[in-house]
């Protein structure tokens, strides 16, 4: 990039993807996306790749389309443009590339939130199962005191999801989605653990219009909380922030928006605002105090199914 910060979805990818497709016979797609960081008026930095909106939650959403042949891939692609924190805890925002995609092939979806994916394996219509993988940006840069605490390098996370929806017509208007996703660092860069909880209801679903709200909330193991939002003796003295040792806890609540619709077979533009408020130990960092618990994302893509 160079990676600097990163949020969960942190979206996590914290994806959820229905096969509508076998109900109203045409294929599904679905989107989801993270959201933090409190926007003030802080320049904002700029990053070419892709970064893991998750990312915590961009509901799942369905766009209908002609069936076409079942063995070959079909889905959609979205690009365009939002604003994300700078880093975990982080009152600056940047501009970011804002890049999702579902894929469905040979009977499994395959899922892409920037940085973040993960695979559907199930073949149930309400229920969804399978690995995730992906990547928490560096946090280096940062203005004032945190700027003077230790980098953090890029942390590689991987762990699985499970998902199930409930009602809804065939469409999927009205229908409830659940979904838990655990991930676990594998790089040994936080050697941490989290676990987000999800909820969305489809307001609208037509062939080509959706509108979903949702809310999630996020657990995250002690080695987690101390490598972003701890302090250490040593590290106090360096950045003159007070020593800090959080440990295990509920590490956000949040809520969004998604809208999108499509104006043709294959054009159409997807919308997310969201936002998720920073709680429990990770609330009273130091880290936290030198920028915002609240913590907004959004975006605006073009997007194109085929």
């Amino acid at each position: 990039m160079p990676f600097r910060g990163g949020s969960d979805a942190s979206c996590m990818l914290i994806l959820r993807h229905v096969h509508y497709a076998h109900l109203a016979g045409s294929p599904s797609v679905h989107l989801r996306c993270a959201s933090r960081n409190r926007t003030r008026d802080y320049p904002m930095r700029f990053i070419l790749p892709f970064v893991g909106i998750g990312m915590t939650c961009l509901p799942s959403i369905v766009v209908a389309q002609g069936a076409p042949p079942s063995d070959a891939p079909h889905g959609q692609v979205a690009l365009g443009a939002g604003v994300a924190p700078e880093y975990d805890g982080a009152s600056d925002v940047r501009l970011i590339p804002f890049v999702l995609a579902d894929v469905r092939w040979q009977g499994i979806s395959f899922e892409f939130r920037g940085l973040r994916g993960r695979a559907d394996l199930a073949s149930d219509p309400r229920f969804a199962i399978g690995p995730v993988i992906g990547a928490r940006l560096i946090r280096s840069d940062a203005d004032g005191p945190v700027g003077l605490l230790p980098e953090i390098d890029t942390a590689i996370e991987a762990g699985a999801f499970i998902g199930y929806r409930f009602g809804g017509d065939r469409f999927g208007q009205g229908s409830l989605q659940l979904d838990i996703t655990a991930v676990h660092d594998v790089s040994r860069t936080h050697n941490g653990l989290l676990a987000t909880a999800s909820a969305s209801y489809a307001a609208v679903r037509k062939p080509d219009t959706f509108v979903t709200v949702d809310v999630q909330t996020t657990w995250a193991n002690a080695d987690y909380s101390r490598t972003y939002f701890g302090i250490s003796a040593a590290d106090a003295v360096r950045s003159g922030l007070t020593p800090y040792r959080p440990g295990a806890g509920m590490r956000d609540v949040g809520a969004g928006l998604s809208a999108g619709h499509y104006f043709n077979r294959h054009l159409g533009v997807i919308a997310r605002a969201g936002a998720t408020y920073l709680i429990g130990d990770v609330a009273d960092s130091p880290v936290t105090d030198q920028g915002g618990r609240w913590q907004p994302l959004g975006g605006v893509t073009l997007s194109y199914r085929f």
